[in-house]
């Protein structure tokens, strides 16, 4: 078996690789065409992950949240536009939703008001800007439930069969 890394400034690429106790040999296995080689240039930084790469660890670290941190980080068109999303427990998700939700109830009627007239005064921009960023943090929940669901597919707690659309 391989040496562990002592190294302290590690990407999240080798942690994921680490929290497996995957030697990069082994990493090589389970990723198919990704060689150790590759693995290490993308764990030390010396390359960049190309995105078909981020998706095979993705899936073979059983870490779908990979995928989401490539984009808000590396890619310089997800830098722009994709928010970084934390992994969160069900309950936290469901409960800051709700508080939005509860939130923006309050700012419906004043989201018509401002757009009724397919325009934005100088008075209402702060309102809509405040409810702007609300309906974001909601779109930021309702990714971070995707994400949960993924990470309970990959670690075979939900089938992705079950919740299937019909």
């Amino acid at each position: 078996m391989g040496k562990r890394s002592v190294k302290e400034n590690k990407n999240i690429y080798q942690i994921a690789r680490e929290d497996l106790e995957l030697t990069r040999d082994q990493a090589s296995e389970v990723l198919e065409y990704v060689s150790a080689d590759r693995i290490e240039k993308i764990e030390s930084g010396r390359s960049l992950p190309h995105p078909d790469e981020i998706l095979v660890m993705a899936e073979g670290y059983k870490r779908p949240e990979l995928c989401n941190w490539y984009c808000s980080h590396e890619c310089p068109i997800g830098q722009v536009h994709v928010p970084e999303i934390a992994m969160k427990d069900l309950t936290q998700i469901t409960l800051e939703t709700l508080s939005m939700l509860n939130s923006l109830e309050k700012d419906k009627e004043r989201l018509i008001d401002i757009t009724a007239d397919s325009a934005i005064s100088e008075s209402e921009v702060e309102d809509f800007v405040s409810i702007q960023e609300k309906l974001d943090h909601i779109s930021r929940s309702a990714q971070a439930l995707r994400l949960w669901v993924q990470q309970q597919i990959a670690e075979g707690k939900l089938s992705a069969d079950m919740l299937e659309k019909k």
